[in-house]
């Protein structure tokens, strides 16, 4: 078998083990034992062990030192090519079993060994490979779209979700109009369509698939009469930001998806812009008074679009890492950022889009409440640390959903409804935590329970791992129990 294909394509230079195999190679090629080198460097074999095997990052003097014992150079111990076919086959093997796919087959790791045949982890490697394939072609479709959205939630994070470009842009266009700060009026948004050389039509009959239709050879921008109370400056900002953004046709979902958060993100400047906002926010922290409900009401937008500008701007002005996410009243999860490291659930492939969060997440927390439509605090003990949530509860056409900022618990102290009491614990991704039914509800129901599923129509909320339908079975046992003629008061 040849040697793999794409072993690092992951990575960008050297990784600690990648180094360690180049020490064990030069040491081997040399005739030296492990403790004839840790001698010449004065460290202990163990700890030569630990640095071949990966385990130990090295500063660059002990680079060197170890360079110099070798007989070699610096930049041979930092090549990030595998330095024999062996070593690109177990470095492959680590990759893969540190990948999703692998954790979700809940299998035991494969020790990598002298004994161990070359044969023995290129099996291992074919069999990877077939899932994958097999993954992606079960859903082919919502697969692409959930990779892009994957690669963007990557880049967004590496830049805090801040775009200064956009900012400036909207920093011109908000001075054309001569608007002073502050936020952005009906008449306002008028003002710069005009500007911007536009006449805006409200019409009946909008094509179905459209949000809005702009009329580049006319200079006319189409517009629903919308009667589900949604904000028209949004949309008419949108058109707007999308043709002074230069956008032509996607020829991908990729290109889609980068046109349309951009278009957002400026509509979204325009409407709440830098400077004031940063102003509001600034002012707020300083009290320890943070809050999505008042960067909503200061400048009149939803509080989705306030959360999302919230995300914009705490990182870059705050110095806050945060994390965003959007839930359906079932839990699953359509729209997500973070750059905090909070663990979003994920499918096989490392896709985020369409899974259920944990039900003790604020996410889904708030839909318990009695007053579900108030704001929600909620601190949530994870495998990773805890952190501190504030949700709230919106409705669009598509029903309710909840709307979610977080941060590290280290962080909660600058938050408004940091005082919050309620507290709870999430082992997820552990199955047992609460993607099970308690035992004595699917023993009662498990053969009884005949739920009639919604149809999925959504591309990139595809059916939740673990479930063919998307149905949430610990939901459908305790409605059944709760509603059983023979429950118990």
């Amino acid at each position: 078998m040849s040697q793999p294909q794409g072993a690092l394509d992951d990575e960008v230079g050297p990784t600690p083990l990648t180094i360690g195999r180049r020490v064990r190679s030069l040491r081997q090629a040399r005739g030296m034992t492990v403790a004839q080198l840790g001698e010449a460097i004065g460290r202990a074999a163990s700890q030569i062990s630990v640095i071949e095997n990966g385990r130990r990052e090295l500063r660059v003097s002990e680079l060197r030192t170890l360079a110099t014992a070798l007989g070699a150079t610096l930049d041979d111990l930092l090549d990030p090519e595998p330095p024999s076919r062996r070593d690109a086959l177990e470095l492959e093997l680590q990759r893969v079993q540190e990948g999703p796919l692998f954790a979700s087959l809940d299998l035991p790791r494969l020790a990598v060994r002298r004994s161990l045949p070359d044969e023995a982890i290129e099996t291992v490697l074919a069999l990877h490979a077939e899932l994958v394939r097999l993954h992606e072609r079960r859903a082919s479709t919502p697969e692409e779209a959930r990779r892009a959205n994957t690669d963007l939630r990557g880049a967004q994070r590496e830049r805090a979700n801040y775009y200064p470009e956009l900012e400036a842009t909207a920093r011109e266009l908000l001075g054309a109009i001569g608007h002073g700060g502050g936020p952005l009026s009906h008449s306002a948004a008028s003002s710069l369509a005009r500007h911007l050389g536009f006449s805006v039509h409200y019409v009946h009959d909008l094509p179905v698939t459209t949000r809005s239709v702009t009329d580049g050879r006319h200079g006319r921008i189409y517009l629903p009469i919308r009667h589900d109370g949604g904000d028209r400056r949004v949309v008419l900002l949108q058109a707007l930001a999308t043709s002074v953004l230069g956008h032509d046709e996607p020829d991908g979902y990729a290109e889609l998806l980068r046109q349309r958060v951009e278009a957002n993100y400026l509509a979204a400047a325009l409407m709440m812009p830098e400077d004031s906002a940063v102003e509001l926010l600034v002012e707020a922290k300083a009290a320890r008074e943070l809050s999505v409900e008042d960067l909503r009401d200061a400048f009149s937008v939803s509080y989705e679009a306030a959360a999302h500008r919230f995300t914009n701007l705490a990182t870059q002005h705050l110095g806050l890492p945060v994390h965003f996410l959007k839930v359906s009243a079932s839990g699953v999860l359509s729209k997500a950022y973070e750059n905090d490291d909070v663990r979003f659930p994920q499918d096989a492939l490392g896709n985020v889009l369409g899974q259920r969060v944990c039900r003790q997440w604020s996410a889904r927390q708030v839909f318990e409440r009695d007053d579900r439509y108030g704001i929600y605090h909620q601190y949530t003990d994870k495998p990773n640390g805890t952190y501190w949530c504030t949700s709230a509860v919106q409705t669009d056409a598509g029903g309710d959903f909840s709307v979610s900022v977080g941060t590290q618990y280290a962080h909660s102290k600058w938050f408004r409804g940091r005082d919050t009491t309620t507290r709870r614990y999430s082992s997820c991704p552990d199955p047992g935590c609460c993607r099970y039914p308690a035992p004595e509800l699917e023993d009662r129901w498990d053969e009884a329970a005949r739920p009639s599923a919604r149809i999925n129509s959504s591309l990139l909320a595809a059916t939740p791992s673990g479930s063919a339908t998307g149905i949430d079975r610990v939901a459908v046992y305790e409605f059944l129990e709760q509603h059983a003629p023979e429950a118990r008061p």
